[in-house]
């Protein structure tokens, strides 16, 4: 499986104030980040495959909602992230 529980804890600890926070915007965007490139290259693989495709769009929209409300929050913070996980050029 490609989300283990020690690559959880590795974006926590990265992303989050500790390994145990998994409830800030940074901790949930880089873990949904990690989801989406993941999912993407399996669509790439297998076209045909419908829900997967919709579970990638669904992902899209929820780190988007979580980005905005990051930036609405704090903007520092969001572009920090945005630079850290190399979202924006």
């Amino acid at each position: 499986m490609y989300l283990t529980s020690e690559v959880k804890k590795e974006i926590f600890e990265k992303f989050g104030k500790s390994a145990t926070d998994t409830g800030s915007p940074e901790a949930q965007v880089a873990l949904f980040t990690h989801r989406i490139k993941h999912l993407t290259e399996h669509v790439k693989t297998y076209g045909s495959d419908k829900v997967t495709k919709r579970a990638l769009i669904n992902l899209v929209g929820k780190r988007k909602k979580m980005l905005e409300y990051l930036k609405k929050q704090d903007v520092e913070r969001y572009r920090a992230l945005i630079k850290q996980l190399g979202l924006r050029k």
